[in-house]
Protein backbone atom coordinates (compact mmCIF):
# COMPACT_ATOMS: atom_id res chain seq x y z
CA UNK A 1 0.00 0.00 0.00
CA UNK A 2 1.43 3.05 -0.83
CA UNK A 3 2.47 6.47 1.40
CA UNK A 4 -0.55 8.77 1.13
CA UNK A 5 1.44 12.57 0.29
CA UNK A 6 -0.93 14.38 2.81
CA UNK A 7 -1.13 15.29 6.47
CA UNK A 8 -4.50 13.19 7.31
CA UNK A 9 -5.89 13.89 10.61
CA UNK A 10 -7.45 11.19 12.38
CA UNK A 11 -10.75 12.09 12.59
CA UNK A 12 -12.65 8.58 13.66
CA UNK A 13 -12.02 6.38 16.98
CA UNK A 14 -13.28 2.91 17.62
CA UNK A 15 -17.24 2.92 17.79
CA UNK A 16 -17.60 5.82 15.00
CA UNK A 17 -20.56 5.46 12.57
CA UNK A 18 -20.23 5.95 8.88
CA UNK A 19 -22.16 6.29 6.10
CA UNK A 20 -21.67 3.33 3.63
CA UNK A 21 -21.58 5.43 -0.40
CA UNK A 22 -21.46 2.34 -2.66
CA UNK A 23 -24.24 0.01 -3.69
CA UNK A 24 -23.28 -3.49 -1.88
CA UNK A 25 -26.32 -3.28 0.24
CA UNK A 26 -24.68 -1.84 3.51
CA UNK A 27 -26.39 2.00 4.51
CA UNK A 28 -24.33 2.49 8.01
CA UNK A 29 -21.22 0.65 9.55
CA UNK A 30 -19.54 1.27 12.65
CA UNK A 31 -15.59 1.18 13.02
CA UNK A 32 -14.57 -1.74 15.16
CA UNK A 33 -10.62 -1.73 14.52
CA UNK A 34 -8.06 -0.18 12.53
CA UNK A 35 -6.35 -2.20 9.89
CA UNK A 36 -2.62 -1.13 8.70
CA UNK A 37 -2.19 0.85 10.84
CA UNK A 38 0.86 1.76 13.82
CA UNK A 39 -0.04 2.85 17.33
CA UNK A 40 1.46 3.56 20.69
CA UNK A 41 0.87 1.48 23.10
CA UNK A 42 -2.12 1.89 25.18
CA UNK A 43 -3.84 4.05 22.96
CA UNK A 44 -6.62 3.41 20.74
CA UNK A 45 -5.91 3.85 17.06
CA UNK A 46 -7.28 6.39 14.65
CA UNK A 47 -8.11 6.60 11.48
CA UNK A 48 -8.82 9.01 8.59
CA UNK A 49 -9.39 9.31 4.98
CA UNK A 50 -7.63 6.62 3.03
CA UNK A 51 -7.09 3.87 6.08
CA UNK A 52 -8.81 0.99 5.94
CA UNK A 53 -10.52 -0.14 9.02
CA UNK A 54 -12.75 -3.42 9.81
CA UNK A 55 -16.50 -2.50 10.04
CA UNK A 56 -19.82 -4.12 11.18
CA UNK A 57 -23.10 -3.23 9.32
CA UNK A 58 -25.55 -1.46 11.11
CA UNK A 59 -28.22 -0.88 8.81
CA UNK A 60 -28.49 -2.58 5.24
CA UNK A 61 -29.97 -5.71 3.96
CA UNK A 62 -30.51 -8.69 5.24
CA UNK A 63 -27.74 -10.32 3.28
CA UNK A 64 -25.32 -7.78 4.70
CA UNK A 65 -26.52 -6.64 8.23
CA UNK A 66 -24.41 -7.64 11.36
CA UNK A 67 -21.56 -9.16 9.22
CA UNK A 68 -17.84 -7.74 9.91
CA UNK A 69 -16.27 -6.56 6.62
CA UNK A 70 -13.39 -4.46 5.73
CA UNK A 71 -13.55 -0.69 4.50
CA UNK A 72 -11.81 1.94 3.28
CA UNK A 73 -12.90 5.82 4.85
CA UNK A 74 -13.01 8.57 1.33
CA UNK A 75 -14.68 10.85 3.21
CA UNK A 76 -14.66 12.94 6.32
CA UNK A 77 -16.17 15.71 7.56
CA UNK A 78 -12.89 17.04 10.12
CA UNK A 79 -10.68 19.21 7.35
CA UNK A 80 -7.20 17.42 6.73
CA UNK A 81 -4.16 19.27 5.18
CA UNK A 82 -2.66 18.16 1.12
CA UNK A 83 1.22 19.38 0.61
CA UNK A 84 0.02 22.12 -1.46
CA UNK A 85 -1.29 23.76 1.87
CA UNK A 86 -5.10 23.33 0.80
CA UNK A 87 -7.33 22.29 3.44
CA UNK A 88 -9.84 19.78 2.12
CA UNK A 89 -13.23 18.64 4.30
CA UNK A 90 -16.87 17.11 2.70
CA UNK A 91 -19.88 17.12 3.61
CA UNK A 92 -20.56 13.86 5.37
CA UNK A 93 -18.12 10.86 6.68
CA UNK A 94 -18.56 7.96 4.50
CA UNK A 95 -16.51 4.27 3.32
CA UNK A 96 -16.67 1.96 1.02
CA UNK A 97 -16.79 -1.99 1.44
CA UNK A 98 -13.77 -4.14 0.00
CA UNK A 99 -13.58 -7.71 -0.74
CA UNK A 100 -9.95 -8.18 0.39
CA UNK A 101 -7.26 -6.35 1.33
CA UNK A 102 -5.86 -5.42 -1.82
CA UNK A 103 -8.54 -2.94 -2.62
CA UNK A 104 -11.22 -4.97 -4.30
CA UNK A 105 -14.71 -2.69 -4.00
CA UNK A 106 -17.57 -4.90 -2.86
CA UNK A 107 -19.79 -2.56 -4.90
CA UNK A 108 -19.68 -1.57 -8.93
CA UNK A 109 -21.06 2.82 -7.93
CA UNK A 110 -19.52 4.96 -5.64
CA UNK A 111 -22.27 7.89 -4.92
CA UNK A 112 -20.21 11.19 -4.14
CA UNK A 113 -17.38 12.23 -4.47
CA UNK A 114 -14.29 10.70 -3.42
CA UNK A 115 -10.86 12.16 -1.58
CA UNK A 116 -7.58 12.47 -4.30
CA UNK A 117 -5.80 10.40 -1.69
CA UNK A 118 -8.12 7.39 -2.00
CA UNK A 119 -7.18 7.12 -5.92
CA UNK A 120 -2.66 6.48 -5.00
CA UNK A 121 -3.55 4.22 -2.64
CA UNK A 122 -6.80 1.96 -4.05
CA UNK A 123 -6.53 2.69 -7.44
CA UNK A 124 -9.62 0.16 -8.19
CA UNK A 125 -12.24 1.97 -5.58
CA UNK A 126 -10.74 5.59 -8.01
CA UNK A 127 -12.23 3.43 -10.89
CA UNK A 128 -15.69 3.27 -9.91
CA UNK A 129 -16.30 6.81 -8.18
CA UNK A 130 -17.44 9.05 -10.35
CA UNK A 131 -16.20 12.46 -8.63
CA UNK A 132 -12.65 12.91 -7.39
CA UNK A 133 -11.71 15.88 -5.06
Amino acid sequence: MKAVKARLTNAFDIGARLNVADNSGAKIAEILAVKLGKAVKRKRQGSGVGSVVSVTIKQGNQSVKKKVMLAVIIRQKKAFRRKDGTRIKFEDNACVILKSEEGDPKGTIIKGPVAREILERFPKVGKISSIVV
